[in-house]
C-alpha cells in the first residue's frame, strides 16, 4: 500500500484542488466524499471509486471498520494524520476521503413507485439546504429529489456531509425548469407550488395522489415560470414576524403532512 506523508505529493495536491473547485471536479469528472458510512453508501448505490486516502490512526476508531474489504487494495493509499487534516472538511472524521467518478442525473432515469411523492428545488444554492433536503427525501423515501437550474453543485463536498450520505441514497436528477415540468405532466403527477402569497393551506392539499412539491429559494421564492405552470399554490402559516422558513425546514414539513396523508 502506497504511503504519503507530505502535503507536497501530487496527488494531495489535486486532491485539495478537487475539495475547492468545483470546476476542477467538473473537469475529471468525479465525486469527492468522506467517510466509511458514506463510502458504503456509495458502494450499495454502484458508484465506481477511483481511490481511497486512509488515515489508519482515525480509521481505527471507525464503526465501519469492514468497509474497507470492499475495495481493491491497489486503490488504497495511506496518508499521515498531519496530511489528512489539510484534506478533512468536517470534524469527527473516520479517516477516510475518498474519490468516486461522479454519475448522471437525468430525469429518464428515475424510477417512480406507483404513487410518486417527488421533490424540486427551484434553484437551490446553499449546499447545506440540499443536503438537509435529501435526509428528508430518504426519510419520507420520497421518489427522488429534482434540482432545476441548479447554483449549487450537486457533487459540492458539503452536500454530501449534510446529507449524511443521502445523496447516494435517493434518486436525484438535474435538469432545466421547463424539462421538469414537462416530465411531470408527462408522468400524470400533480404539481404544489409553495409560495407565502398562496391561498390554500398546505395541510388541506390532497397529496395522497401522484404529487411533486415545488420550492423555491429562501430569499426570492418561485419563479413566475413555477407559479404559472403549477397545478395548485399553497403556503405554510406564518405567525411570527419572520415571514420565511428555512427552505430544508419548509419542505420537511409539507413532505412529512404528505406521509401523513397517505398514512406512512
Amino acid at each position: 500500500m502506497e504511503q504519503i506523508s507530505s502535503i507536497q505529493n501530487p496527488k494531495i495536491k489535486n486532491l485539495q484542488k478537487l475539495l475547492s473547485k468545483n470546476k476542477e471536479r467538473k473537469n475529471q469528472q468525479v465525486v469527492l466524499f468522506e467517510g466509511a458510512r458514506e463510502l458504503s453508501l456509495a458502494l450499495t448505490s454502484g458508484y465506481e471509486i477511483q481511490s481511497v486516502y486512509v488515515c489508519n490512526d482515525l480509521f481505527s476508531k471507525t464503526e465501519y471498520p469492514d468497509v474497507l474489504d470492499q475495495i481493491p487494495q491497489n486503490l488504497i493509499t495511506e496518508v499521515s494524520e498531519s496530511v489528512f487534516a489539510k484534506l478533512a472538511y468536517r470534524e469527527g472524521s473516520d479517516g477516510l476521503l475518498i474519490v468516486a467518478k461522479e454519475k448522471t442525473h437525468r430525469l429518464e432515469d428515475i424510477t417512480l413507485s406507483k404513487n410518486p411523492f417527488i421533490i424540486i428545488l427551484e434553484a437551490v444554492e446553499k449546499p447545506g439546504n440540499l443536503g438537509a433536503i435529501l435526509r428528508t427525501a430518504d426519510a419520507a423515501k420520497a421518489d427522488a429529489v429534482i434540482v432545476c437550474d441548479p447554483l449549487a453543485d450537486l457533487y459540492n463536498p458539503n452536500v454530501i456531509r449534510s446529507s449524511v450520505g443521502c445523496l447516494f441514497t435517493v434518486q436525484t436528477a438535474v435538469c432545466t425548469s421547463n424539462d421538469a415540468q414537462t416530465w411531470l405532466k408527462q408522468k400524470g403527477i400533480k404539481a404544489f407550488a409553495a409560495e407565502l402569497q398562496a391561498s390554500s393551506w398546505y395541510q388541506d392539499a390532497d397529496f395522497t395522489h401522484p404529487s411533486a412539491v415545488v420550492m423555491g429559494t429562501e430569499a426570492d421564492g418561485l419563479t413566475d415560470f413555477w407559479l404559472n405552470n403549477a397545478d395548485e399554490r399553497i403556503k405554510i402559516p406564518m405567525r411570527g414576524q419572520i415571514d420565511s422558513l428555512n427552505v430544508s425546514v419548509s419542505t420537511a414539513i409539507i413532505t412529512f403532512e404528505a406521509m401523513r396523508q397517505r398514512g406512512f
